[in-house]
Order: C-alpha cells, then structure tokens, then sequence
C-alpha cells in the first residue's frame, strides 16, 4: 500500500509527465549536428536519424538489441502509481520497435531534504510491479539527490531484426490506428491543479502497449511509433517526414479519456500540448478548429501506439496517402 504522508508530489515539480519534455523544434535544431556520416553502420539498424523510439543494433540473423530510456518528473501524485506510470511509459518505446523488454534498470531523482526518501519506495514498487507484468528483469540503477523528482527506466530489449516496427516504414494507402485514447495531457494538468484524481487516466496510462505491438507484428506490419510527449499530430508528422509521406487524419474517430474535452474547456491545457501544435502548424493543412488542433496535439504520457495498418479492435484514425505540400491533414 502507499504510503500516506499527505504530500502532492506533482507540486514539486514545474512540468509534468511527458509534458516537460525539451519542444520537439528546440531539440532538433540541437541534435541536428551531432549525427554524422561516420556514426552509421550495417549493425546499428536504427539510430537517432529518424528520432525513433529506440536504437536498435544488430546482432546476428535472427537478433537484435533495442535499447531506450525514458524519465519524467510527477504526472500523478500517489507515488505508487507514478512510479507504475514511469515504467509502462519506458517499456513502451521497447514495445513500439516491435520488441521485447528483456532487463532494466531504474533512473530515480530525489529531492531528500523535500520529500521523505521512504516515499520513494512506494515510486520504486510500482516501477518494479509494471516491471514485473511485462516479463522483464528489473536490476538495479542510478539514484542521484536533486531539487525535482523524476524517475523512469533504461530498457534493454530484443527483437528480430527483420520484424521491426519503424517510423520510416510507412507507405501511402495504409491506414492509421491509434491504441489508446488522447487527453492525457489535459488530465494531468488538471489533476495537478485541482488534486482531482482521474482513475481511467490512470488505466490508460498504466497500460503496457505490448499486446498492440504483438498484434501489429503478427499482421506483418512494419511501421509505428508511440504516442507521448510530441502529442498525437507531432509524432504522426515524424512518422510522416521519415517515411517520405502524408497522412489524412479523420479528427472525429480520434478517442479520447472521459472527462477530457471537458477539462479543456475549462482552461486545463499543459503548455507542451500548445508548443507541440506550434511545431507542427507550418507542416499543417486542418479545417477543424483551433480547440480540435490542441487536442490532438496534446502531449500525452504513456499513451499507446499509432500504427499504419488496420488492427482489429482499435480504432483506424485516418490513413498514410502520398506526399502533399501539407504533410498532416486534419478533416
């Protein structure tokens, strides 16, 4: 059980989840000259050209490592369930390459003279129960004391190297599945206003993404990433800039968490979700309204795969077609 010192941990912290990610503009314009010719070989099957979800390095025929990590600072304020959050998010990019997580290790920030340190076993629990769920190892880590909590997890997966997910793999006439609804960012930004709690944010955001990832493989698809902190639009125009195509996204089958639209409405918006929209804008071509663009740019936390290709029970969102001048169209 939690423990309960009566302590919101979202309030020590200036962003939240996924949402306090560096924007996506900022963080090309830095990465752009660190990627070299020279750093490409035949083994490193995907690096950090396409900002996929994870590195992938081939080992032989049949096996190749997939290697990410992923931390952020409170997006809920039980401990338990942040900690579980933290680790479903992390996984997820595993997941998303198309792999397995095989072992991980636990990045884990503490602000000691803040916050009781024992409050942080209950983050470390909930990261080792997700853990746990998803068959993989988890061995140790890195813990440093520093003014802002934060924790997440370094995965190391497995996969096979000729049965990838990739977001430069897309091609036109396929369509777009998306298999977790949106709103999380907004949620969350409420939560950490209000204290209110949202159970079924909760649930998605604890969800592991890997029976959606079995389900794509087993269909023999090739193409998907997972849906976080650049929102549903900024990760579906990398997807779409990788793969040398457009995308035709239709806004009213896109999902959404109860109680999303109407957070909204009511002013709850993370910032992230904003920057995301501003980012993707000149790439854009929408005839829905502003409030509709946020929303679909909303910085998720743990949200779930958009995969081209149909699979059944999720909904199909939209589909990949070929190049325009504008490279996400939203209807």
């Amino acid at each position: 059980m939690t423990t309960d010192l009566g302590i919101r941990l979202t309030q020590y912290a200036s962003g939240g989840g996924c949402a306090c990610k560096v924007p996506p503009g900022e963080l090309e314009r830095v990465l752009g000259g660190v990627l070299s010719a020279g750093d490409a070989t035949d083994d490193l099957l995907v690096g950090l050209e396409n900002g996929d979800d994870g590195a992938v390095v081939r080992l032989d025929g049949h096996r190749a490592v997939v290697v990410t990590t992923d931390f952020f600072t409170p997006v809920v304020d039980d401990a338990y369930d942040w900690g579980r959050i933290a680790a479903a998010n992390a996984l997820s990019d595993v997941y998303a390459m198309g792999g397995d997580p095989l072992v991980a290790v636990n990045l884990l920030a503490w602000p000691r003279d803040r916050i009781p340190f024992d409050l942080a076993a209950d983050v470390l629990r909930g990261g080792a129960d997700v853990a746990r769920e998803a068959g993989c190892h988890l061995a140790g880590g890195h813990s440093i004391d520093d003014p802002e909590p934060k924790y997440g997890l370094a995965v190391t997966g497995i996969a096979d190297p000729g049965r990838l997910l990739r977001n430069d793999a897309g091609a036109a006439g396929v369509p777009l599945t998306l298999t977790k609804p949106l709103g999380l960012g907004v949620l969350n930004n409420r939560h950490k206003a209000t204290g209110e709690v949202f159970p079924e944010a909760v649930e998605v955001m604890t969800t592991l993404n890997r029976d959606a990832s079995r389900a794509a493989l087993a269909a023999g698809l090739t193409c998907a990433t997972d849906v976080t902190g650049f929102g549903l639009l900024g990760h579906l125009f990398k997807l779409c800039r990788a793969s040398g195509v457009s995308a035709v996204v239709d806004a009213a089958a896109v999902p959404y968490v109860e109680a999303a639209r109407a957070s909204y409405a009511a002013g709850y918006v993370p910032g992230g979700s904003r920057r995301n929209l501003d980012w993707v804008r000149p790439h854009l071509d929408a005839s829905v309204d502003e409030d509709e663009l946020v929303l679909l740019a909303d910085a998720q936390t743990s949200g779930g795969l958009l995969v081209a290709g149909e699979l059944p029970g999720w909904p199909v969102v939209g589909e990949l077609v070929p190049r325009r001048e504008a490279t996400v169209v939203v209807r």
